[in-house]
C-alpha cells in the first residue's frame, strides 16, 4: 500500500523528469526518439525511486536505457535542483524499460487475428512433456 507520501513524490519525480531526460537526450543528439516517462515508484523511506520508461520506437529502448544510465549523474542533479524546495533527500534512481505497450499491442494483434496461433504453432510456448 502507497502512502500519499510516497505518491506525491513520484509525482513530482515523474513530472520532472519528463523534462529533464527529453533534455539530456536532446543534447545527446537523440532526437528522433520519443522518451516518456510511464510510472515512477518510491519505497516506504523515500531513499529508492524506480522509474519506468516507455521509448518510441521500442527498438531503441535498450539504446536509450544505456544512454539515460550514462547520464544518470546529471539527470539526478538537475532533479535535485528543480525538487530542492519540496525534497530534503533526493531518491536514487533506477531506470527501466516499461514494455507494457508493447504487451498490449501483442494482445490487440491476437486479438484481431493478425497473428493465428492454429495456421502458426511457432507463436505458442513450447509445453515441457511431464
Amino acid at each position: 500500500m502507497e502512502t500519499n507520501r510516497q505518491k506525491k513524490v513520484a509525482g513530482v519525480l515523474q513530472r520532472d523528469l519528463v523534462d529533464v531526460i527529453q533534455k539530456a537526450l536532446m543534447q545527446a543528439g537523440a532526437k528522433s526518439i520519443i522518451v516518456s516517462v510511464s510510472k515512477v515508484n518510491v519505497t516506504t523511506d523515500l531513499s529508492q525511486a524506480k522509474v519506468y520508461m516507455s521509448v518510441f520506437p521500442h527498438n531503441q529502448a535498450e539504446a536509450m536505457l544505456k544512454e539515460v544510465k550514462a547520464v544518470k549523474p546529471f539527470i539526478k542533479h538537475e532533479i535535485a535542483n528543480r525538487t530542492r524546495h519540496q525534497l530534503r533527500r533526493m531518491p536514487e534512481l533506477q531506470f527501466f524499460i516499461d514494455d507494457s505497450l508493447e504487451y498490449i499491442d501483442g494482445i490487440d494483434k491476437s486479438l484481431k487475428g493478425t497473428e493465428d496461433p492454429i495456421e502458426n504453432p511457432d507463436l505458442l510456448p513450447r509445453r515441457k512433456k511431464s
